[in-house]
């Protein structure tokens, strides 16, 4: 018998959680404050303000998994937008038993001076990072006291379908796919590991129904790093297209743009990710769940919007 599941949110990651879903014959529900339409077959769609409680429990009544797949966009309203929704999230998760699974980032570490790994500390010092890594250890303590049934998994930053002006390099994509120059943050040549929307989707939709892998944070299987030019030109081969010249924004550049723009100072405080290699390791989540990434070939050609 199928089982319900809600998805909160309609960006890349909560549309591939549905079609997941969806394709398992589970009963699916996507959740946006506007109730809009996905276009995917047989998932239902619901009007909501996921930041009620008294609205959300009505809406996850019955559920067996609430995915938190929601994502601020705007950093500067982050502090104003997450903690109700996430309080909200909670409350649902505690009332009506669903397993509460957590789409993260990898902001929690703060700066790193090697591979990130499950169980290293959330350090962060910027507010984003700290305001991440309180949301997942208060569900985390909710869970330790049996209270909810919760799981988070992290990925790196995005490509794939659907990602626009949220990702490095689908940012600078359209003007590349022009041939035209284009500019990036910090350092261009140094590792990083890119994580597809897929496979968020499928890592989450894995932790989620598994009693086995919850409490606790798993990472997201990730091809091996690539600079942000070599993930760039890669993207624009898939298309068919040529190299593009990319210049660098340096970090003190955008600290001086922050002093007049409150976004770019939000963007500031997270430029160490790309003036030091940024690593993540996906050990444990390949070996346990048996997910390997979505060929970077494949991966390349989703994001260039031909597959």
């Amino acid at each position: 018998m199928s089982e319900l599941h809600l998805v909160i949110g309609a960006g890349p990651v909560g549309r591939h959680v549905a079609e997941l879903l969806a394709a398992r014959g589970e009963r699916v529900t996507v959740a946006t404050r506007s109730g809009r339409d996905t276009g995917l077959e047989a998932v239902g769609h619901v009007a909501l303000d996921a930041s009620d409680p008294e609205a959300l429990t009505r809406a996850a009544d019955g559920a067996a998994v609430l995915y938190n797949c929601a994502n601020p966009g705007n950093y500067t309203q982050w502090e104003a937008n997450w903690p109700p929704l996430a309080a909200s999230l909670l409350t649902a998760a505690e009332r009506t038993g669903a397993v509460y699974a957590i789409t993260g980032n990898l902001y929690p570490y703060g700066p790193v001076g090697s591979p990130m790994r499950e169980g290293m500390p959330d350090a962060a010092t910027d507010h984003k990072g700290m305001l991440r890594a309180r949301m997942w250890h208060d569900a985390l303590e909710l869970h330790r006291a049996g209270r909810i049934r919760t799981v988070e998994v992290r990925g790196s930053d995005y490509l794939g379908p659907g990602i626009g002006e949220n990702g490095h390099i689908t940012r600078v994509l359209p003007a590349a796919l022009q041939g035209k120059a284009v500019t990036m943050i910090g350092r261009t040549d140094l590792p990083h590991t890119f994580t597809d929307v897929l496979d968020v989707a499928r890592t989450i939709v894995a932790a989620a129904t598994d009693e086995q892998a919850l409490g606790r944070v798993w990472h997201v299987p990730s091809n091996p790093p690539r600079s942000q030019v070599e993930a760039l030109t890669d993207v624009l081969a898939a298309a068919g297209k040529p190299p593009v010249t990319v210049r660098r924004l340096p970090a003190g550049a955008i600290r001086a743009i922050g002093l007049v723009s409150p976004m770019m100072k939000e963007v500031a405080e997270m430029s160490y990710q790309w003036t030091a290699p940024y690593v993540l390791d996906d050990t444990a989540s390949r070996e346990y769940f048996g997910i390997e990434p979505t060929p970077w070939d494949e991966v390349c050609r989703r994001t260039a919007g031909l597959a």
